[in-house]
Protein backbone atom coordinates (compact mmCIF):
# COMPACT_ATOMS: atom_id res chain seq x y z
CA UNK A 1 0.00 0.00 0.00
CA UNK A 2 1.26 3.51 -1.32
CA UNK A 3 1.68 6.03 1.77
CA UNK A 4 0.99 10.31 1.52
CA UNK A 5 4.82 11.42 0.35
CA UNK A 6 6.13 14.60 0.50
CA UNK A 7 3.50 17.34 -1.60
CA UNK A 8 6.01 19.55 -3.46
CA UNK A 9 5.48 22.17 -1.03
CA UNK A 10 6.10 23.44 2.52
CA UNK A 11 7.52 21.43 5.08
CA UNK A 12 4.72 19.09 6.77
CA UNK A 13 2.26 19.47 3.61
CA UNK A 14 1.73 15.69 2.29
CA UNK A 15 -0.23 14.25 -0.48
CA UNK A 16 -0.79 11.13 -2.18
CA UNK A 17 -2.69 10.61 -5.67
CA UNK A 18 -3.37 7.51 -6.86
CA UNK A 19 -5.44 5.17 -8.57
CA UNK A 20 -6.61 1.83 -7.07
CA UNK A 21 -5.82 -0.88 -9.90
CA UNK A 22 -9.46 -2.61 -9.32
CA UNK A 23 -11.26 0.80 -9.35
CA UNK A 24 -11.38 2.42 -12.49
CA UNK A 25 -12.31 5.95 -13.31
CA UNK A 26 -11.57 7.28 -10.40
CA UNK A 27 -8.46 9.00 -9.24
CA UNK A 28 -8.07 10.08 -5.59
CA UNK A 29 -6.18 12.30 -3.73
CA UNK A 30 -5.84 12.75 0.43
CA UNK A 31 -3.51 15.46 1.10
CA UNK A 32 -3.02 17.89 3.74
CA UNK A 33 -1.64 21.13 2.38
CA UNK A 34 -0.44 24.67 3.89
CA UNK A 35 0.74 27.03 1.92
CA UNK A 36 0.02 25.35 -1.10
CA UNK A 37 -1.92 27.71 -3.94
CA UNK A 38 -3.69 25.95 -6.76
CA UNK A 39 -3.36 27.97 -10.09
CA UNK A 40 -6.17 28.07 -12.53
CA UNK A 41 -6.64 24.70 -14.41
CA UNK A 42 -9.18 22.60 -15.00
CA UNK A 43 -9.88 18.55 -14.54
CA UNK A 44 -10.92 16.52 -17.74
CA UNK A 45 -12.76 14.97 -14.44
CA UNK A 46 -15.84 15.86 -12.30
CA UNK A 47 -14.37 16.95 -8.41
CA UNK A 48 -15.25 15.71 -5.38
CA UNK A 49 -13.46 16.96 -2.58
CA UNK A 50 -14.50 16.80 1.21
CA UNK A 51 -12.97 18.66 3.83
CA UNK A 52 -11.80 17.00 6.82
CA UNK A 53 -9.98 19.72 8.87
CA UNK A 54 -9.20 23.33 8.08
CA UNK A 55 -10.32 25.36 5.25
CA UNK A 56 -10.35 25.32 1.24
CA UNK A 57 -10.91 28.69 -0.60
CA UNK A 58 -11.45 29.15 -4.13
CA UNK A 59 -12.07 30.44 -7.12
CA UNK A 60 -14.59 29.30 -9.52
CA UNK A 61 -14.78 29.83 -13.24
CA UNK A 62 -18.57 28.52 -13.44
CA UNK A 63 -21.87 29.29 -11.43
CA UNK A 64 -21.46 32.94 -12.22
CA UNK A 65 -17.95 33.40 -10.87
CA UNK A 66 -16.84 34.30 -7.55
CA UNK A 67 -14.66 32.88 -4.03
CA UNK A 68 -16.14 30.17 -2.38
CA UNK A 69 -14.75 28.24 0.69
CA UNK A 70 -15.38 24.70 2.13
CA UNK A 71 -14.57 23.39 5.98
CA UNK A 72 -14.83 20.52 7.55
CA UNK A 73 -18.31 18.41 6.31
CA UNK A 74 -18.10 20.31 3.41
CA UNK A 75 -17.73 19.38 0.12
CA UNK A 76 -15.93 21.37 -2.77
CA UNK A 77 -17.82 20.35 -6.47
CA UNK A 78 -16.61 21.25 -9.64
CA UNK A 79 -17.42 20.00 -12.77
CA UNK A 80 -15.16 19.18 -15.92
CA UNK A 81 -13.43 21.87 -17.33
CA UNK A 82 -14.21 24.13 -15.27
CA UNK A 83 -11.41 26.63 -14.69
CA UNK A 84 -10.86 26.89 -10.59
CA UNK A 85 -8.04 27.49 -8.17
CA UNK A 86 -7.18 26.50 -4.85
CA UNK A 87 -5.66 27.52 -1.44
CA UNK A 88 -5.83 27.80 2.15
CA UNK A 89 -9.03 30.01 3.58
CA UNK A 90 -7.23 29.67 7.84
CA UNK A 91 -3.49 30.01 8.94
CA UNK A 92 -3.49 26.48 9.50
CA UNK A 93 -4.41 24.97 6.17
CA UNK A 94 -6.52 22.45 5.36
CA UNK A 95 -7.00 18.29 5.07
CA UNK A 96 -9.38 16.68 2.46
CA UNK A 97 -9.90 13.81 0.94
CA UNK A 98 -10.82 14.14 -3.19
CA UNK A 99 -12.45 12.10 -5.65
CA UNK A 100 -11.93 12.68 -9.63
CA UNK A 101 -14.58 10.62 -10.72
CA UNK A 102 -14.40 10.54 -14.95
CA UNK A 103 -17.43 11.75 -16.83
CA UNK A 104 -18.45 8.38 -17.94
CA UNK A 105 -18.20 7.10 -14.78
CA UNK A 106 -21.04 9.77 -13.66
CA UNK A 107 -23.00 9.71 -16.14
CA UNK A 108 -23.34 5.87 -15.83
CA UNK A 109 -24.77 7.06 -11.96
CA UNK A 110 -26.95 9.47 -13.23
CA UNK A 111 -28.83 7.05 -15.92
CA UNK A 112 -29.34 4.52 -13.09
CA UNK A 113 -30.76 6.84 -10.20
CA UNK A 114 -31.81 10.34 -11.32
CA UNK A 115 -34.29 11.58 -13.57
CA UNK A 116 -31.68 14.26 -15.03
CA UNK A 117 -31.88 14.71 -18.79
CA UNK A 118 -29.25 16.05 -20.82
CA UNK A 119 -25.27 15.59 -19.23
CA UNK A 120 -25.33 15.66 -15.54
CA UNK A 121 -23.42 17.59 -13.16
CA UNK A 122 -23.30 19.66 -9.97
CA UNK A 123 -25.67 22.78 -9.51
CA UNK A 124 -23.35 24.26 -6.68
CA UNK A 125 -19.40 25.05 -6.04
CA UNK A 126 -19.52 24.40 -2.28
CA UNK A 127 -22.29 22.11 -0.15
CA UNK A 128 -22.41 21.53 3.53
CA UNK A 129 -23.32 17.47 3.58
CA UNK A 130 -21.32 15.50 6.50
CA UNK A 131 -22.92 12.23 5.85
CA UNK A 132 -21.83 12.51 1.87
CA UNK A 133 -18.20 13.72 3.09
CA UNK A 134 -17.89 10.83 5.24
CA UNK A 135 -18.54 8.47 2.49
CA UNK A 136 -15.55 9.96 0.51
CA UNK A 137 -13.71 9.18 3.14
CA UNK A 138 -14.92 5.56 3.28
CA UNK A 139 -13.86 5.55 -0.46
CA UNK A 140 -10.05 6.66 0.50
CA UNK A 141 -9.65 3.90 3.31
CA UNK A 142 -11.43 1.36 1.68
CA UNK A 143 -9.29 1.46 -1.53
CA UNK A 144 -6.27 1.95 0.61
CA UNK A 145 -7.25 -1.38 2.40
CA UNK A 146 -7.52 -2.86 -0.76
CA UNK A 147 -11.30 -3.33 -0.40
CA UNK A 148 -12.36 -3.07 -3.60
CA UNK A 149 -15.71 -4.19 -3.52
CA UNK A 150 -16.87 -1.44 -0.60
CA UNK A 151 -14.64 1.22 -2.12
CA UNK A 152 -16.62 0.93 -5.15
CA UNK A 153 -19.87 0.90 -3.63
CA UNK A 154 -19.32 3.68 -1.37
CA UNK A 155 -18.21 5.90 -4.60
CA UNK A 156 -21.22 5.05 -6.66
CA UNK A 157 -23.23 6.01 -3.17
CA UNK A 158 -21.53 8.62 -2.96
CA UNK A 159 -21.96 10.06 -6.56
CA UNK A 160 -25.86 8.96 -6.67
CA UNK A 161 -26.46 10.74 -3.20
CA UNK A 162 -24.49 13.93 -4.53
CA UNK A 163 -26.48 14.13 -7.84
CA UNK A 164 -29.81 13.66 -5.99
CA UNK A 165 -29.20 15.97 -3.41
CA UNK A 166 -27.15 18.58 -5.29
CA UNK A 167 -26.84 18.16 -8.94
CA UNK A 168 -28.95 18.91 -12.29
CA UNK A 169 -28.77 19.21 -15.89
CA UNK A 170 -25.31 20.76 -16.78
CA UNK A 171 -26.30 24.22 -19.46
CA UNK A 172 -25.94 23.69 -23.03
CA UNK A 173 -23.49 25.45 -25.07
CA UNK A 174 -24.81 28.17 -26.62
CA UNK A 175 -24.09 28.56 -30.44
CA UNK A 176 -20.31 30.06 -30.89
CA UNK A 177 -19.71 33.68 -31.51
CA UNK A 178 -17.27 34.96 -33.59
CA UNK A 179 -14.97 35.69 -30.51
CA UNK A 180 -15.55 32.11 -29.42
CA UNK A 181 -14.30 30.24 -32.89
CA UNK A 182 -11.23 32.74 -32.99
CA UNK A 183 -10.82 31.13 -29.68
CA UNK A 184 -11.19 27.69 -30.61
CA UNK A 185 -9.07 27.83 -33.59
CA UNK A 186 -5.98 29.67 -31.62
CA UNK A 187 -6.66 26.76 -29.05
CA UNK A 188 -6.14 24.37 -31.22
CA UNK A 189 -3.03 26.34 -32.67
CA UNK A 190 -1.62 26.08 -29.37
CA UNK A 191 -2.12 22.06 -28.71
CA UNK A 192 -0.46 21.37 -32.17
CA UNK A 193 2.06 23.54 -31.56
CA UNK A 194 2.66 23.04 -27.59
CA UNK A 195 6.27 22.76 -27.80
CA UNK A 196 6.77 25.78 -29.56
CA UNK A 197 4.03 28.58 -29.43
CA UNK A 198 3.51 31.76 -31.05
CA UNK A 199 3.85 34.96 -29.57
CA UNK A 200 0.26 36.37 -28.52
CA UNK A 201 0.18 38.38 -32.03
CA UNK A 202 1.52 35.86 -34.05
CA UNK A 203 -1.40 33.34 -33.37
CA UNK A 204 -3.96 36.77 -33.19
CA UNK A 205 -2.99 37.42 -36.61
CA UNK A 206 -3.19 34.04 -37.35
CA UNK A 207 -7.11 33.38 -36.23
CA UNK A 208 -7.26 37.26 -37.96
CA UNK A 209 -8.08 39.66 -34.82
CA UNK A 210 -6.15 42.05 -32.82
CA UNK A 211 -4.32 40.49 -29.61
CA UNK A 212 -6.38 42.07 -27.23
CA UNK A 213 -9.31 40.65 -28.84
CA UNK A 214 -7.96 37.48 -28.85
CA UNK A 215 -7.16 38.14 -24.77
CA UNK A 216 -11.09 38.70 -24.70
CA UNK A 217 -12.39 36.26 -26.49
CA UNK A 218 -9.90 33.64 -24.59
CA UNK A 219 -11.05 34.72 -20.99
CA UNK A 220 -14.85 34.58 -21.82
CA UNK A 221 -14.34 31.20 -23.59
CA UNK A 222 -12.55 29.20 -21.84
CA UNK A 223 -11.99 31.54 -18.25
CA UNK A 224 -8.26 31.86 -18.47
CA UNK A 225 -6.19 33.62 -21.10
CA UNK A 226 -3.87 31.50 -24.11
CA UNK A 227 -0.61 31.28 -21.71
CA UNK A 228 -2.30 29.82 -18.50
CA UNK A 229 -4.32 27.98 -20.66
CA UNK A 230 -1.11 26.42 -22.39
CA UNK A 231 0.08 25.56 -18.81
CA UNK A 232 -2.91 23.19 -18.15
CA UNK A 233 -2.56 21.87 -21.46
CA UNK A 234 1.25 21.08 -20.65
CA UNK A 235 -0.14 19.54 -17.32
CA UNK A 236 -2.59 17.27 -18.66
CA UNK A 237 -0.31 16.14 -21.38
CA UNK A 238 2.85 15.77 -18.84
CA UNK A 239 0.01 13.34 -17.36
CA UNK A 240 -0.49 10.87 -19.60
CA UNK A 241 3.39 10.78 -20.63
CA UNK A 242 4.34 9.81 -16.99
CA UNK A 243 1.54 7.36 -17.01
CA UNK A 244 3.34 5.84 -19.86
CA UNK A 245 6.39 5.11 -18.18
CA UNK A 246 8.38 8.77 -19.67
CA UNK A 247 11.16 10.26 -17.13
CA UNK A 248 10.05 13.90 -16.21
CA UNK A 249 12.99 15.37 -18.29
CA UNK A 250 11.75 13.78 -21.03
CA UNK A 251 8.55 14.83 -20.24
CA UNK A 252 9.50 18.35 -20.21
CA UNK A 253 10.84 18.50 -23.31
CA UNK A 254 8.08 16.80 -24.85
CA UNK A 255 5.58 19.32 -23.26
CA UNK A 256 7.65 22.19 -24.05
CA UNK A 257 8.52 23.02 -21.17
CA UNK A 258 12.18 24.38 -20.36
CA UNK A 259 13.53 21.40 -18.14
CA UNK A 260 12.30 19.42 -15.20
CA UNK A 261 12.51 21.84 -12.60
CA UNK A 262 9.95 23.53 -14.58
CA UNK A 263 7.98 20.81 -14.68
CA UNK A 264 8.07 20.33 -11.44
CA UNK A 265 6.59 23.92 -10.01
CA UNK A 266 4.25 23.68 -13.35
CA UNK A 267 2.97 20.37 -12.10
CA UNK A 268 3.04 20.36 -8.51
CA UNK A 269 1.13 23.77 -8.61
CA UNK A 270 -1.92 22.01 -10.79
CA UNK A 271 -1.90 18.47 -9.78
CA UNK A 272 -0.71 19.12 -5.91
CA UNK A 273 1.94 16.64 -6.27
CA UNK A 274 5.18 16.41 -7.92
CA UNK A 275 5.60 14.42 -11.26
CA UNK A 276 7.75 12.01 -9.82
CA UNK A 277 4.92 11.02 -7.00
CA UNK A 278 3.18 10.77 -9.67
CA UNK A 279 4.64 8.49 -11.83
CA UNK A 280 5.48 6.28 -8.76
CA UNK A 281 1.47 5.55 -7.40
CA UNK A 282 1.06 4.68 -10.90
CA UNK A 283 3.79 2.50 -12.55
CA UNK A 284 6.48 1.79 -9.37
CA UNK A 285 8.84 3.56 -11.21
CA UNK A 286 11.33 5.48 -9.42
CA UNK A 287 12.77 8.49 -10.68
Amino acid sequence: MGRAADAGGAPGERARHWRHPELPGVDLLRARYVHKTFVRHTHRTFVIAAVTEGVETFDHGGYGGGVHSAGPGGLALINPDTPHTGRAGTPGGWRYDVLYPEPELVAEVAAETTAVRGTAGFAAPVVHDPETARLVTGVHLAAERGQSLAADSLLRLAVARLLHRHGGPLPERTVASAGARRAARARAILQERMTRPPTLERLAAEVGCAPFALLRAYRETYGMPPHAWLTDARVHRARELLERGLPPAEVAAAVGLADQPHLNRHFSRIVGVPPGAYQRERTGRRT
